[in-house]
Parts: structure tokens; sequence; C-alpha cells
């Protein structure tokens, strides 16, 4: 299948964004619509002449994620002082705003997290961003050394791939609503909703995009979206991606959906 023509006309609008300005480099954490055989991610970086980093691995979650952090193989000290943001894309259908058990500071969590309490998690691993990124002021190996704020921590959350998982997707807002911070809503541009089924199918559309099934509430939804660079969803999260990162790291009006 040919490139969509959105996604070149989008390849065209960022590569004249991105002129004349520095590389960014990404770092994605999160599962298996996320690790590298999907293919948005790497395509969303090429569009924006960033250094991509996947970190996903398929069967992880956001307790795999803090416990990566915390034993520092999410990225090394070399890579962490190149990062310039942080996209995550755990995506369980869980709540991610509620909880209990959150701590004030994050090292006052018990480690290893389990995925008993996806919420604490994810306030662990957007504390221990935001902490170690200003934390870098006082680093006299980095080059954010004696800088007022350390480096300026960007966290990027992601919705889901469609809008099937209401929990998740609603609640991650909520979260990005907290903490100020800037959401892929894939669920909201991907080009269709589980309100509405397939007006030839009957059914809903995610259905005719995906290689598997799941059920959320008795209904069946497409599960992982077909994968590779060919794959229309792939192309059209990358864009979706893309478009969202452009703003965020090049003060760009990219593209309107």
């Amino acid at each position: 299948m040919k490139k969509s023509i959105l996604f070149v006309a989008l390849s065209l609008l960022l590569n004249m964004a991105v002129c004349a300005q520095e590389y960014p480099t990404i770092l994605l954490s999160g599962a298996s619509f996320a690790e590298p055989a999907n293919q948005w991610f790497e395509l969303g970086c090429k569009l924006l002449d960033a250094n991509g980093i996947n970190r996903a691995i398929g069967g992880e979650a956001i307790a795999n994620t803090a416990n990566r952090m915390a034993d520092g193989t999410l990225y090394s000290a070399e890579e962490f002082e190149e990062i310039d943001a942080l996209v995550l894309m755990q995506v369980h259908e869980r709540d991610v705003i509620n909880s209990k058990n959150f701590k004030e500071n994050y090292q006052d969590y018990q480690l290893p997290f389990s995925r008993e309490d996806y919420a604490a998690a994810f306030d662990y691993v957007i504390k221990r961003y935001i902490s170690e990124c200003y934390n870098l002021k006082n680093n006299p190996n980095s080059k954010y050394y004696n800088t007022p704020t350390g480096k300026p921590a960007v966290i990027v959350l992601c919705t889901h791939w469609h809008d099937g998982r209401k929990v998740y997707n609603s609640t991650v807002r909520q979260l990005a609503e907290k903490w100020g911070l800037p959401v892929v809503e894939f669920d909201k541009y991907i080009g269709f909703t589980c309100d509405m089924p397939h007006p030839v199918t009957g059914e809903q559309c995610s259905l005719i995009y995906a290689s598997d099934t799941e059920m959320i509430n008795g209904v069946k939804y497409g599960w992982h979206p077909i994968r590779g660079e060919e794959s229309y969803i792939q192309q059209r999260m990358a864009a979706i991606f893309a478009d969202v990162m452009c703003r965020i790291m090049y003060n760009a009006n990219c593209i309107t959906y």
C-alpha cells in the first residue's frame, strides 16, 4: 500500500518546520502497541528528523517502566543527558489517576512495583523523571550544570490507538491535566469511533484494521493494529504523533486534522 496523502503532506510540512533546527532525541516506553514492529514511532521520528529510542517491550506495563527507571535500564546516564522528550504509551485498560498509595516523594515508593496499582506507577515515573531532569543542574558532568532549572522535563502521554478503552483514555487525560502534560490523542484523530459501527460490516471499525480481537464490556474490538510501515493505521498514528511532537519540540503549527 502506498503511503497516504496525509502522511506525505505531513512529511513536507514537518521538513519545513524543522529546517535549521537541532535534531531532538525522543525516548518511547510502552508495550506491544509501541514496540518497534509497529513502526508508528519510527515513522514519526523520521518525519520529525528526530533521533528515536524505542524501549517498548511487548507484555510490559507501566510498572515495568518504573522498575526499569529504578534499576537504570530504561536509559543510561549518557542517553538521559540527550533525551529531549519521554513518551509513555502504556495503555492498559486501567485507571491511571486514582490511587490511595501516592507518595509525595518518588523515593518513598517501595520497589519493585507490581501491576496492582497503575496510577501509583505512573506517579512514580512522572515524579522521578521531573526530579532527575531538575537535578542535572547539580551534576558537574551535565551540560545543564549550574542552570536555574536543570533540563526541561518534557513528558508526553498517549491514548490507546482507538476509543474503545474508555477507562484508560479518560483517566490518562485527567493525569495529563493534573501535571500539565501534552497527550498524543490517537483515539481522537484515528478516523473512527466506537460509538458508530462500520456501515458495511455492522461491527466495530477497529476490527478491520487489527490483526486480533479483544472483548471490552462484552463488545468485540480490534486489539493490535496491523503492523509494519505500510499499514494504514501505523502511518496514521505516525502522522498524529509527529504533529503533536512538532508542536512541542519545534513550536510549529504543523497540520490541522
